[in-house]
């Protein structure tokens, strides 16, 4: 059995994870669980998989855990850690081989670095720890020989793609997109949405951010800049193309002209598995994709007009240094503005981009200096929406 650690064990990442390692049937067991403050269902996933050491957001979550296994009248209790800290403990654990990475935003940005640096397999749902912090994390995998898998879709479907393929041969990476639940909506629309309709995808059931990003396309953006580091390739060599049916998780364009897409299911236990069991493929329990369901694929060119996120992440790519770090800051902020309702939708991509030209790039060369970018952005953002909402200049 094989051992692996979940970052964001009570998410839906971590919960599709915790699904395909019990249909594997005993190939993984689990060492180590890392959640935040989702403390009920933590302690029915300690009970079930009885992992040794799980992560909390806070001492108060340790001790709303540690009632909830008393209530159950669980005896053989995990240690306990807490905060960043805890999910570095989590990432560590002696006896894990392989990480999952799925805490949602710059959270994941250490954990999943010292999971690197120990030479572990990272198991990437966490596209911001790339964007924030992508030539640091190359860096650290290159140097103790650890193995960057991703579990995104997207990514996901490329890694399957450049099976067997040389670098030299491949001319571009197609990242599909959605187009999120405003594909076809106006620009008046899109800017004065609403949160209730912002969070209707019409294909994904994902968290309340990434569907947010993906009504802005800012995901696709994200997943520019995530490709880039995965990858090793420049901004000029990865594309990003609509396709509502999400039946074409992404595509490999080779010099001669021939395209390989990777298709399935809309279901996130494909990836996961893929990453789990890589370079093995087993047997898995969902469906296959019917083709026969599959009478129309349709692709079209993104609207950067109306999508105005998906530009901001290709400059910030080409800036590079702490920009993106700064973008995706940025949109955290502005995104959780919008969620509660404290600024308008076609505020987000205003706030980024302000942002964006009030920074001044720096090289990444450590991880203090990307935070310290990540910092600058989150404080500038909340400042300007707070001075807004206030009536000040």
């Amino acid at each position: 059995m094989k051992p692996i650690s979940i970052l964001g064990s009570t998410g839906s990442i971590g919960r599709n994870t915790l699904r395909v390692v019990e249909s594997l049937n005993g190939d993984f067991k689990v060492a180590a669980l890392g959640a935040g403050t989702n403390v009920e269902l933590l302690a029915e996933q300690i009970i079930q998989f009885q992992p040794r050491i799980v992560a909390v957001a806070d001492e108060k979550c340790a001790e709303q855990l540690d009632e909830h296994l008393h209530a159950k009248s669980v005896t053989k209790k995990p240690k306990v850690s807490i905060g960043v800290e805890g999910l570095c403990e989590v990432a560590l654990c002696d006896e894990a081989e392989v990480v999952i990475g799925a805490v949602v935003g710059a959270l994941g940005l250490l954990p999943t670095y010292r999971a690197l640096e120990a030479g572990r397999r990272v198991a990437l749902a966490n596209k911001e720890t790339l964007v924030i912090a992508g030539e640091l994390m190359r860096k650290a995998a290159e140097k103790s020989g650890a193995e960057l898998l991703p579990v995104d879709s997207e990514h996901n479907a490329l890694h399957q793609c450049l099976r067997g393929e040389q670098h030299a041969e491949v001319k571009r990476l197609i990242l599909t997109a959605s187009g999120g639940p405003f594909r076809t909506a106006s620009k008046e629309t899109i800017e004065n949405a609403t949160p209730a309709e912002a969070l209707k995808h019409p294909t994904w059931r994902m968290g309340d951010k990434i569907t947010i990003d993906s009504a802005t396309m800012m995901n696709k953006g994200l997943e520019v800049i995530e490709a880039h580091w995965l990858f090793n390739r420049s901004a000029d060599e990865i594309s990003i193309i609509v396709h509502p049916q999400s039946v074409v998780h992404s595509m490999v364009e080779l010099v001669d002209g021939s395209i390989i897409a990777q298709m399935g299911v809309t279901d996130m236990r494909h990836a996961i598995q893929y990453a789990l069991t890589y370079p093995a493929r087993l047997t898995s329990e969902l469906p296959p994709l019917n083709l026969a369901t599959c009478s129309k694929l349709e692709f079209y060119e993104p609207d950067t007009e109306r999508f105005p996120c998906i530009t901001l992440a290709y400059d910030a790519l080409r800036t590079g240094g702490t920009m993106p770090a700064v973008l995706n800051a940025a949109n955290e902020i502005a995104v959780a503005a919008f969620l509660d309702e404290r600024i308008k939708f076609g505020q987000i991509p205003a706030l980024i981009r302000a942002a964006c030209e009030a920074h001044t790039s720096q090289p990444a060369t450590d991880l203090e200096t990307v935070i310290a970018a990540d910092a600058w952005a989150r404080n500038w953002v909340s400042e300007k929406i707070q001075r807004a909402a206030s009536g000040s200049h």
